[in-house]
């Protein structure tokens, strides 16, 4: 079986993140009376938006980070994806908690620099050159 150690410490520290951002969610429902649904409550909708997008996209991020691990890539590369991937998530939560478009922005910039960079480290390796 191959071992991830780097995705590994991601994925953990993906998942302590993911709890962080379910709980401010939890506690503004019971505050607001709103156990389903998004009400009109916006600082609910923020934070139901903050956790979805973190959902949306770190599955697909930690899948590509560990492939990228599996394809025998330098250690420094998947470091470095799954940081920049990690940042963009966190710059994004602030971004949305705190209603700041220009963080938000970063946020997803950093994201889409981990996908693409992953992405293009999957197919780099996959050429039979």
């Amino acid at each position: 079986m191959t071992e991830l150690p780097v995705t590994s410490i991601f994925v953990a520290a993906f998942a302590v993140s993911l709890v962080a951002l379910s709980l401010p969610v939890s506690l503004r429902r019971a505050k607001v009376g709103e156990m389903i649904g998004d009400s009109a409550d916006e600082t609910l909708r923020r934070r139901i938006r903050a956790q979805g997008n973190f959902i949306e996209y770190v599955p697909l991020g930690v899948i590509s980070l560990g492939l990228v691990e599996a394809h025998a890539a330098p250690v420094w590369l998947v470091v470095a994806t799954g940081a920049t991937l990690a940042f963009g998530r966190l710059l994004h939560a602030i971004g949305m908690f705190r209603a700041s478009a220009p963080v938000r922005g970063f946020g997803m910039l950093f994201t889409y620099v981990a996908l693409v960079a992953a992405a293009g480290r999957l197919v780099m390796g996959a050429i039979p050159w």
